[in-house]
């Protein structure tokens, strides 16, 4: 599998992790920060297409929330009324260049240069059943809206340059032709339902997960379908590694419990997309743009370790060629590192 092709920055983190959580293993929590980066570099490859993403969170612990604010939420269609109730704040930056950042007129029939820089705020609810000794079905819903910048406002130039700068490697060249300022909005919901955990070895366990979801805005609008299949121990903790969007959905929190637990994980997503700023071009002025392919997809694969109030986790991706004329897929890894308090 390709998530094996690329284990030196996997040692590398799993290294950090080790060291960062001998100091962490404490009782269950409730809130949970996670801070989440995503780079071609991480697979071996080039700056090419989706070449960079950056993104911290935190998601408030469940139960604290004035019951105003919780029979609001309940109101919404997409809550069921008597879940667990969690609302997320995040923060981030991503870049997109075409394949040849050496040009400083970049061809016109590769991705253009883009940033999207961002704040977010969501609700997660989870059903009764996903609670440990309930039965009955477990269901994760969630909720984001994504509000920012696309364009030189998103300071993606500036950060790619410092960054090739600081690493002593190319700097790209193009960025003067990058898609134009536009104010950039997107609401994400997503729809989780995971099959009960069920042993298949005395400590070793499995479970399957579908999902469905959307995104409707000018950033991006989809819909998508697809699901995750985990291997493991402890793997009630959570549903899945978090990631930054478009991409398989997991979840921002977990629980922990003062142990060590880990799961290898792989999934897969199918995405019907009717916009894509990042290729389609601005909305309201005419910019750099390329024909976007309306069906995609994304094959990934990956580890998860938890230890105490520390949760990391490494994953590589596939995604499927996003316009006409692009001649592969692309390949990304990802690494999240988050702290339950």
């Amino acid at each position: 599998m390709f998530w094996f092709q690329n284990m030196r920055w996997h040692t590398g983190a799993l290294f950090a992790f080790v060291v960062f959580t001998s100091s962490a293993m404490a009782a269950p929590a409730g809130g949970v920060i996670n801070v989440q980066a995503e780079n071609d570099l991480f697979a071996g490859a080039g700056d090419r297409h989706f070449t960079n993403g950056v993104r911290l969170s935190w998601f408030t612990p469940p139960e604290t929330h004035p019951e105003r604010l919780i029979n609001t939420a309940a109101k919404l269609p997409f809550f069921e009324p008597g879940t667990r109730l969690r609302f997320a704040f995040g923060m981030g930056q991503n870049m997109f260049t075409p394949e040849d950042i050496s040009r400083r007129d970049p061809d016109p029939a590769d991705r253009p240069y883009a940033g999207w820089l961002y704040g977010s705020i969501g609700m997660t609810s989870e059903s009764a059943g996903c609670l440990p000794g309930n039965s009955g079905r477990c269901l994760l819903e969630s909720l984001e809206l994504d509000l920012g910048m696309v364009g030189p406002a998103s300071l993606a130039r500036q950060t790619q340059r410092k960054w090739h700068g600081l690493i002593n490697v190319e700097k790209p060249e193009g960025w003067r032709h990058q898609i134009k300022n536009e104010p950039g909005a997107v609401l994400f919901y997503e729809r989780k339902l995971r099959a009960r955990v069920r042993d298949l070895t005395d400590g070793l366990q499995y479970d399957f997960t579908p999902h469905i979801g959307g995104a409707l805005g000018n950033v991006y609008t989809y819909g998508a379908a697809g699901a995750t299949v985990r291997l493991g121990d402890g793997l009630p903790r959570d549903y899945g590694p978090p990631r930054i969007r478009p991409s398989l959905p997991g979840s921002g929190f977990f629980e922990p419990n003062g142990g060590l637990a880990w799961y290898l994980f792989a999934g897969f997503e199918a995405r019907a997309v009717a916009r894509n700023i990042f290729l389609d071009g601005n909305s309201f002025t005419d910019s750099r743009s390329v024909d976007r392919k309306p069906l995609t997809g994304d094959l990934q694969g990956g580890l998860v370790f938890t230890a105490g109030r520390v949760r990391l986790s490494v994953t590589e991706v596939l995604r499927s060629e996003e316009f006409k004329g692009q001649d592969k897929p692309d390949i990304f890894g990802a690494i999240s590192l988050s702290y339950a308090y």
